[in-house]
């Protein structure tokens, strides 16, 4: 009992004289001093000496202006650490300094059994000591060690800190890039503590004071654990390394994830990063022709705009950019895509299992991602080609805050269709150009906004006397909120438009404009919500609302014998609502749920007619037409679309996958030419036109091999389909007030065999792509004018059975390298005259079943060589030349194959459209 008198003595008597030395003033300058220089001063002023570990002042950037005249020791002190992980505890005329923790000069108020003091709540205030770790390692966050087994100090321990929970907050980063990752799960094992990050990467973490271990989950990048010691609120960043090798030169790898891992089926992703050595046309860097080298995606032919995927008809594909709709993704009659290739970021395709936020087509989606400007310097990147210019510039607007990218392309390419196999071209003229403005401002860790604006402008003339433009235009705004660690949302307007002109100039009086437009305006809420561990759950609502002036014409001449058209406005509102799951089973087994509800509403103000039932729609048929008013529904469909896809683990590098999926459309894309043309006409599904449908289902194996070195993929798929739009034979589709009246609806069918083999890493890298696939539609009816080949299947416009290609990289040093690319496809469908008949003192052609035959198969050999500039790290900017020739062999491929009567005998002609080598030279820079 005296011995605790005794310590009970000497602690109150060093706790007065600790106050009395805590409360000496002390008068102290500092200028632009650091802390280690501000601490020498305190001790050239005073009598204090302190006691510290220099290591803890190597990275310190402090920089200390302030003047103190007869201030407390312990003010002083306060004010200099403040912002600091320095803590210091005061002994007589010394003080020691701590980094993160706090130096205690008094027993725990329980080491005599007496309770410990309360907070707020009643819990007790329990001190964070680590002396019973004292044999791990200890690093503070400035300089983490990879050993699993260092303690991490996060915070500034406070006496005064009475919370039970803190917040750990930072960013996520990996790659090459060393970008943030998106969808990382961070977490403390086994306990309810988890989040991921958002788009930046950048994630806040709910812990406990004291130790716990914090680790990342993905499957696309090493899992990292790491010890922590939490003493406050505090930051700490991890950098991820790729658990696969990726591509060195040529990048197209699984979306979000590793081959044999994701859930879904039938999605890829291309970043524009990695596609500079694809030898293209004309040396052109196309995110979007690099994507028609993959399974399952293909064109009717060269020089067109419109892609099938799956046995899908050219308006089944969904384009967004950065989530606005995309109505005409080409230029220059499809030979180059419509996205600058430095703007943009990578595009995720989904041809298979579509995510259930997505809706309103039947066969894919091309979510394109423009790229996000850097908040803290000014760069650029550009491209200068025999056809197009490219630039794009990105600047700090508010330096850490706010970015801006601008891009701009522009063709100068009158000169290429001097060197096509066709007379119309050869006399033609084309050009274009397209912009684009991105904008991102974080206004602090849990609100961001993004807005981007986009146009571009096409105008061609195919004759002297006619003048073909077309444009698209864009704008969205994005509002990024993080609620807490689990929800988060964004709220998205987009607004989109695409509209073509033919201005005819004729020597006569009868010159014309002509012209289309379709406008859409939409909002969504998309929200994300992650449950536990095994459940990440996204749910939404949309609306969009649609615009169309189908057409017009209008003398430009007073005395023009034209008469002036104008097709009534339609009008159309679609909505939906989803909910997803992706639901971890167990390591092996994981399902992706989702259930989509769709409606769309025709609206007045418009005039439909109504024709008999049970006999076939035409002129002859009609019953009444009917009047809507402003706004009033015409006519409602709509329907569930579930989603699920599931994939199972056979072994840790080989896995299977299943979905199902149910899509609907209400908007069609209406053409009667054999590929998808600038003039062509989108219509809404109203009274007489019903919307698509269809359901695909989807089976693949997927197998990593030699340590990830290469990954093959084999999927089949079968989808059917209900009210595909087709035309009656000789159907004019331009300013028809009832277009129904041309219009057949009837089901199709598509299957087919996918194979990929990737080489990832190596001298030698790229892919092998081959698809075996039908594509084919009925169009039965009771009654013959509606019928097409004694109503069975036939082949669609775009079914080629055999689809090969192969993109391969050799890399011969680390400046140079050579790349290949070959693809062979069968012959498209085409109908032929088979003979002719006398009737009337006329002479008519018989035609064969609707393509019953193929044109010649196809097949092109590019070759390029790639120069890397020199690899010094401090020159004005940094350079890579493309050398490369399109279509090496010369092949004489047919683009479209035609018949004229000539002196009582049909002749075939074919017209090609690159029928010899295309040589180019692309010069890229980057600063």
């Amino acid at each position: 009992m005296k011995k605790i008198t005794l310590l009970l003595f000497l602690l109150t008597f060093q706790n007065i004289i600790y106050s009395q030395i805590i409360s000496d003033k002390v008068s102290v300058e500092f200028k632009n001093a650091n802390l280690k220089t501000a601490i020498q001063n305190i001790e050239q002023a005073s009598y204090f000496k302190f006691y510290f570990d220099e290591k803890w002042m190597e990275s310190d950037s402090t920089s200390i202006t302030k003047q103190f005249k007869e201030v407390r020791i312990a003010d002083i002190l306060e004010d200099i650490f403040q912002n600091t992980s320095i803590n210091y505890f005061v002994s007589d005329n010394k003080i020691i300094l701590t980094n993160n923790s706090i130096i205690y000069n008094e027993l725990p108020d329980d080491y005599f059994g007496i309770p410990l003091e309360k907070d707020e709540n009643g819990a007790p205030i329990v001190p964070i000591f680590y002396q019973q770790y004292d044999s791990l390692k200890k690093t503070n966050t400035r300089n983490p060690n990879k050993n699993i087994r260092d303690i991490i100090l996060i915070g500034k321990e406070s006496k005064n800190q009475k919370k039970k929970i803190y917040t750990l907050s930072g960013y996520i980063k990996g790659g090459k890039s060393r970008a943030g990752i998106a969808n990382i799960m961070v977490k403390i094992p086994n306990t309810e503590f988890s989040t991921v990050t958002d788009k930046d990467g950048f994630y806040k973490l709910q812990v406990p004071p004291g130790i716990s271990t914090v680790e990342t989950e993905t499957f696309a990048y090493d899992k990292v654990t790491k010890k922590i010691m939490v003493f406050n609120d505090g930051t700490l960043n991890f950098n991820l390394i790729d658990n696969v090798n990726q591509l060195d030169e040529v990048l197209i790898k699984t979306a979000k994830s590793k081959n044999a891992k994701a859930a879904i089926t039938g999605v890829t992703t291309i970043d524009a990063e990695g596609i500079k050595n694809v030898p293209l046309v004309l040396g052109e860097r196309d995110i979007l022709k690099v994507a028609l080298t993959l399974p399952g995606i293909k064109t009717a032919g060269e020089g067109s705009s419109g892609y099938n995927v799956r046995g899908g008809k050219e308006d089944q594909n969904l384009f967004l950019l950065d989530h606005a709709v995309l109505y005409n993704p080409s230029h220059f009659f499809g030979f180059f895509t419509a996205l600058n290739p430095y703007t943009t970021k990578k595009v995720d395709i989904y041809k298979g299992s579509i995510p259930a936020e997505f809706g309103g087509r039947l066969s894919s989606v091309f979510d394109i991602t423009s790229k996000t400007g850097n908040f803290n310097k000014f760069e650029g990147e550009g491209g200068i080609g025999p056809a197009t210019s490219n630039i794009m510039i990105s600047t700090p607007i508010v330096k850490g805050k706010s970015s801006l990218v601008a891009g701009g392309r522009a063709s100068y390419s009158d000169w290429i269709l001097k060197t096509l196999d066709d007379e119309d071209l050869k006399n033609s003229q084309a050009s274009f150009y397209d912009i684009i403005l991105k904008y991102n401002h974080k206004f602090n860790a849990n609100n961001d906004i993004e807005a981007t604006a986009y146009y571009s402008h096409d105008k061609f003339s195919v004759s002297s006397d006619s003048l073909y433009k077309y444009s698209n235009r864009l704008a969205t705004l994005k509002w990024n909120h993080t609620f807490n660690e689990k929800n988060k949302g964004s709220l998205i307007l987009t607004n989109s438009e695409y509209r073509f002109n033919i201005d005819y100039q004729s020597p006569s009086v009868n010159s014309f404009d002509f012209g289309y437009k379709i406008n859409d305006t939409q909002a969504a809420l998309k929200m994300s919500y992650l449950y536990s561990e095994k459940h990440k759950i996204s749910y939404g609502i949309s609306s969009k609302l649609y615009g169309i002036n189908p057409g017009y014409l209008r003398p430009e001449n007073p005395e023009s014998t034209l008469i002036p058209i104008e097709i009534d406005k339609e009008r159309g509102l679609e909505s939906a609502v989803y909910v997803g799951d992706n639901f971890k089973i167990s390591d092996k087994l994981l399902i992706d749920f989702g259930l989509r509800y769709s409606r769309f509403s025709a609206l007045g103000k418009a005039s439909q007619r109504v024709y008999e039932q049970n006999l076939p729609i035409s002129d002859a048929t009609v019953v009444e037409t009917k009047e809507y008013k402003n706004n009033e529904v015409i006519k409602s469909y709509g329907g569930f679309e579930p989603r699920i896809a599931a994939r199972y683990f056979l072994t840790d590098d080989f896995s299977v996958r299943a979905s199902y999926d149910k899509t609907y459309q209400y908007i069609h894309l209406l053409s009667n030419n054999t590929t998808q043309s600038p003039t062509d006409i989108w219509k809404l599904s109203d009274l007489n036109v019903k919307p698509e449908s269809a359901q695909q289902v989807s089976l693949g194996f997927y197998k990593n091999l030699k340590n990830n070195e290469y990954e093959l993929s084999l999927e089949g798929y079968y989808k059917k389909s209900n009210n595909i739009l087709d035309y009656k034979v000789g159907a004019e589709l331009l300013l028809n007030k009832n277009i129904e009246t041309e219009l057949l609806q009837g089901e199709g069918k598509a299957y087919g065999v996918e194979l990929l083999l990737k080489k990832t890493e190596g001298r030698l890298n790229g892919w092998l792509g081959y698809t075996y696939s039908r594509s084919l539609i009925k169009l039965n009816s009771q009654f013959n004018e509606e019928k097409v080949n004694d109503g069975k299947f036939f082949a669609s416009n775009f079914d080629k059975p055999h689809d090969f290609s192969a993109v391969l990289n050799y890399r011969i040093t680390k400046r140079y390298s050579f790349s290949s690319n070959f693809v062979y496809q069968t012959g498209r469908p085409i109908t032929y005259p088979i003979g002719t008949y006398d009737y009337g003192n006329a002479q008519y052609t018989v035609y064969s079943d609707r393509n019953k035959f193929r044109i010649p198969d196809y097949y092109r050999l590019d070759i390029g060589l790639n120069i890397e500039g020199n690899h010094k790290i401090k020159k004005l900017a940094h350079s890579f030349w493309n050398i490369s020739v399109y279509n090496v062999l010369g092949r004489n491929n047919p683009y479209s194959v035609f018949f004229v009567t000539d002196k009582g005998q049909i002749k075939a002609y074919k017209t090609s459209i690159f029928s010899i080598p295309i040589p180019s030279i692309t010069y890229n820079f980057k600063f």
